[in-house]
């Protein structure tokens, strides 16, 4: 029955039943919101839920789900371990609640958060530290909190397959488990049943990197009872992980990360998953059953949870491709999302916007798993950061009049130095491979003829120019050799402040102050190191980028040896960006080799000759063409057009591991 009428019910009736509706209007019972198809209330105020329940009293207990998935073939299915902490008032009431999850490989062997936490347990191996702040502030306000281990690694069993069956399937259980469609059990092995009573089935899945990877994933199977998921920094497919249209991404494969994050017992008993993982993950790069099983993009239509998805812009690590296919996939759907962009690389936002982010996630959750109207998703769709600590927002994104304009590559008065504009160029600009330069490097020397890269400039803006979305760039090149790689840019030229993302902590700085979020035990801090933004002075930046193997020019799923002398025509995927170009600055593209620290080089050292008839960039700007032809067409009076002064070099980004 729906509560209102239900509530009118009882007010009609005699005054000694009035108490009880009293009572019902801010504590329903498990069975009467199950009826209604709504969610338990809470304690709230001003439209959100209030910190009124007993962190250090809190049920701390762990569950072994099982899986029915038998990964390490021995014979039995196997049980993933849930650290689970609740609170014990509504458990006492009988009041059934909503649960926050964070499924992770990391729990145990590399630690979750800017600092790194691990999960710690007691005597009787009952859960003393949840890491991370989830706990902390959310079971004061009336909900579960639970920490699964995946298959594969801390107190699990079976093996780590890196975003495959036995990931997904490690999360997707224990959804199921929530809603009563799972088994858990009290221990690793024995055979004494317990189940979630206490929860009312709506999952709220969370995570960084990997764990946001897994939340993607349990979402695309589209699992009853997941209502939201917040996948922060996530990969969307894991190949766009490791390779870029053939080109072997710097770093090691898929079974070197599960090497890294896998429990002693699966690293003994997981050799043939392991060797399954080389074998379906050849570094050539050619598309295999592997990476389809681990694409979860075109299952986007299968999504029943909202998204709330938060991307760092400059991330090396997870790029933005991740998140750009993905937000797209998902608005073809109709999904509900929310988005947040950083200038930062792969941070956390508790890390780069902390107050502003835990309010809003707050509020994100009330909405999503007690369904507070608290107007969250009436506000506006998307958070940008254009600068360090300065935000903008989007009702929708990309914005709406925004087009995908097709910008040409032409001649220039020097060879290598081009312009960059809507009609087609003439003839043939000319580089040679030099696996020992990077991006920085082609972006310093824009300006001047260098024999590695050949640049493409705009005329200096006159207005500002948006770019937000993501970003193609088609090649027609003709090798010397029979491989080749290929790298594409998108440049700011003009001086800026901008988040250091080329250093070691990727746009911010760790303080030793704290700050506490929530609730604390001795056990169990909810205190974290302030940060502060790390800036750096430039004079270009660098906002996209893309790459390809040239070898996959007929087929973008397998590559073949390349004729030398004979033209191969090829689109490079680059990564999704908001970024502003500013009214006096110039946007150019730059063409070259190998990216160095970002791809690996090929076997040969080729010379290409780039077609410029047939090479052009389709990039989505605000207001389509006529924004590209107003913002070019009157140069401003001051501009920045030389003095383009290198930055440091990039650091390598670490292979093989997303955390």
């Amino acid at each position: 029955m729906p509560i209102r009428a239900r509530r009118a019910r009882l007010l009609r009736r005699p005054l000694l039943l009035a108490a009880l509706a009293a009572l019902l209007a801010t504590l329903m019972s498990p069975g009467a919101a199950q009826a209604s198809g709504a969610p338990d209330q809470v304690p709230r105020r001003a439209g959100e839920s209030r910190p009124v329940y007993s962190y250090e009293d809190a049920i701390r207990e762990s569950v072994w789900v099982d899986t029915r998935i038998d990964g390490d073939a021995d014979g039995r299915t196997d049980r993933v371990a849930v650290d689970i902490i609740r609170p014990r008032e509504p458990d006492r009431t009988g009041r059934r609640i909503p649960v926050i999850m964070d499924a992770s490989p990391y729990y145990a062997c590399c630690g979750r958060g800017n600092e790194s936490q691990k999960k710690t347990y007691d005597e009787n191996g009952d859960p003393v530290r949840f890491p991370l702040y989830y706990d902390n502030y959310f079971v004061p306000r009336g909900y579960g909190y639970v920490a699964v281990d995946l298959a594969g690694t801390n107190r699990s069993d079976g093996c780590v397959d890196i975003g495959g069956r036995s990931d997904v399937q490690s999360a997707k259980a224990v959804v199921d488990w929530l809603n009563g469609r799972a088994r858990g059990y009290t221990s690793r092995t024995g055979d004494e049943r317990t189940r979630a009573s206490w929860s009312n089935g709506r999952t709220g899945m969370i995570g960084k990197s990997y764990d946001g990877t897994v939340a993607n994933g349990v979402a695309a199977t589209g699992v009853k009872g997941l209502k939201t998921i917040v996948p922060i920094g996530a990969i969307s497919s894991w190949y766009d992980y490791y390779f870029a249209k053939g080109a072997p991404l710097f770093g090691s494969g898929p079974d070197g990360l599960a090497r890294a994050v896998e429990s002693p017992e699966a690293r003994a008993r997981c050799g043939a998953v392991k060797q399954r993982l080389i074998d379906g993950a050849p570094r050539s790069g050619d598309w295999t059953r592997l990476w389809s099983e681990r694409d979860h993009v075109p299952d986007a239509g299968k999504v029943r949870a909202s998204v709330f998805a938060v991307h760092g812009m400059q991330d090396l690590n997870v790029r933005t491709k991740h998140f750009g296919q993905w937000w797209d996939a998902l608005a073809e759907h109709g999904v509900d999302r929310k988005l947040w962009l950083s200038q930062a690389g792969h941070v956390d936002p508790f890390d780069f916007r902390r107050a502003q982010w835990v309010r809003t996630l707050h509020r994100w959750f009330d909405h999503e798993l007690l369904g507070i109207d608290n107007g969250v998703d009436r506000e506006p769709m998307a958070d940008i950061e254009r600068a360090p600590d300065r935000w903008t927002t989007d009702r929708v994104w990309p914005p709406r009049g925004t087009d995908t304009v097709k910008l040409r590559p032409a001649k220039g008065t020097s060879p290598g130095v081009g312009t960059l504009g809507p009609r087609p160029g003439k003839g043939t600009e000319t580089f040679t491979d030099d696996r020992r330069l990077s991006e920085t490097d082609w972006a310093a020397s824009v300006h001047t003829t260098t024999p590695a890269k050949a640049g493409f400039i705009s005329e200096p803006l006159a207005r500002d120019l948006r770019l937000s979305g993501s970003s193609q760039v088609t090649v027609t090149a003709t090798p010397t050799t029979r491989t080749a790689h290929l790298s594409a840019v998108l440049v700011d030229l003009g001086p800026a402040t901008i988040r250091d993302y080329a250093h070691d902590d990727e746009g911010i700085t760790t303080l030793p102050e704290r700050t506490c979020w929530g609730a604390s035990t001795a056990g169990d801090s909810a205190c974290f190191k302030e940060t502060e933004a790390k800036t750096a002075a430039v004079e270009h930046t660098i906002f996209s980028r893309g790459w390809a193997d040239l070898g996959n020019w007929a087929d973008a799923d397998r590559g073949r040896p390349l004729t030398p002398g004979k033209p191969h025509t090829i689109t490079l995927d680059l990564a999704a960006s908001d970024h502003v170009v500013p009214k006096g600055h110039r946007l150019a593209l730059i063409v070259a080799g190998t990216d160095r620290h970002l791809i690996e080089p090929p076997a040969d050292t080729p010379t290409l000759t780039i077609d410029l008839a047939r090479t052009w960039a389709k990039v989505p700007l605000a207001g389509g063409a006529k924004a590209f032809t107003t913002s070019t067409s009157v140069t401003p009076r001051e501009s920045r057009l030389d003095g383009v002064a290198p930055p440091r070099p990039l650091n390598p980004v670490p292979g093989g591991s997303t955390s």
